[in-house]
């Protein structure tokens, strides 16, 4: 995969993720995907993936602006960086309580890329700020 292929499979990511179609999105990671959530673990596979998903739309609601990509030059890594506009829809399991409220926080991501498909995606965000913003 080269470079232009690799940012168009990214921006297709978060096209798919803006509009909230999650079976497109997801077809376009790999079987086995890692999945290193901000300030967590390591979740692998598609499954785990899904059920990320499914936990962050019934918690939050986020649409990503600002959305800047950039690609090695064989396409075997991207990152994204952007900004995230989003409502607490639903207290998440070990976080404050939701009520509501709503946040806009810079945010990135790190991605590894093979066969066509993203192998791993890395999120990073400033989670004291989020806290902040949402009055914890």
């Amino acid at each position: 995969m080269d470079q232009s292929a690799s940012l168009d499979l990214i921006a297709a990511y978060y096209r798919h993720f803006n509009s909230g179609d999650r079976p497109a999105m997801l077809a376009l990671l790999t079987d086995d995907v890692a999945h290193d959530i901000n300030q967590g673990g390591r979740e692998t596979g598609r499954p785990a993936f899904t059920a990320f998903l499914s936990r962050m739309d019934r918690c939050y609601r986020e649409r990503l602006t600002d959305i800047r990509i950039c690609a090695s030059t064989d396409g075997s890594h991207a990152a994204a960086e952007y900004v995230v506009h989003g409502t607490y829809l639903a207290t998440d399991e070990g976080l404050p309580q939701a009520t509501g409220q709503t946040y806009v926080l810079p945010g990135g991501a790190f991605f590894s890329i093979s066969d066509g498909k993203i192998a791993r995606v890395s999120n990073a965000y400033n989670l004291n700020d989020w806290l902040r913003q949402i009055g914890a």
